[in-house]
C-alpha cells in the first residue's frame, strides 16, 4: 500500500485535504475514485479540472508513488501577467532593501 493525498481547492483558501491508502500501481484515475470527489463535483464540474501532480499536469493514467501529492486545478480566472499589472496598480512600485 502507499499513502497518497488528494487536494481539491473549491475556492480560495477553502481546501479539501483527503489522505488515502492505495494499491501499489494505482493510478491518479483510482485516486480520484477513492476519494469520493467524482460524485461528488459531477462530470461537468470534473471537466474543467486538470490533475496535478506537485503541481504539474499529468494525466488519469500516471502511476502514482508513495508520497504523491494529487491536485485537482482549476482554471486560472486572470492571466498572470495582468495580475502583476493590477497589483502594481494597487501597490505601487515597493523597494527591496537588499543588505549587502
Amino acid at each position: 500500500m502507499i499513502s497518497v493525498e488528494v487536494v481539491y481547492a473549491a475556492a480560495p483558501h477553502q481546501i479539501d485535504h483527503m489522505p488515502l491508502s492505495l494499491p501499489v500501481g494505482a493510478t491518479a484515475r483510482d485516486a480520484l475514485r477513492a476519494s469520493g470527489l467524482t460524485q461528488r463535483l459531477g462530470a461537468a464540474l470534473l471537466a474543467t479540472l486538470v490533475l496535478g501532480l506537485s503541481g504539474r499536469p499529468c494525466g488519469p493514467a500516471t502511476v502514482l508513488r508513495e508520497h504523491d501529492r494529487l491536485e485537482l486545478l482549476r482554471p486560472l480566472q486572470v492571466d498572470p501577467k495582468e495580475a502583476r499589472r493590477l497589483r502594481y496598480r494597487r501597490d505601487g512600485l515597493k523597494k527591496v532593501r537588499r543588505d549587502r
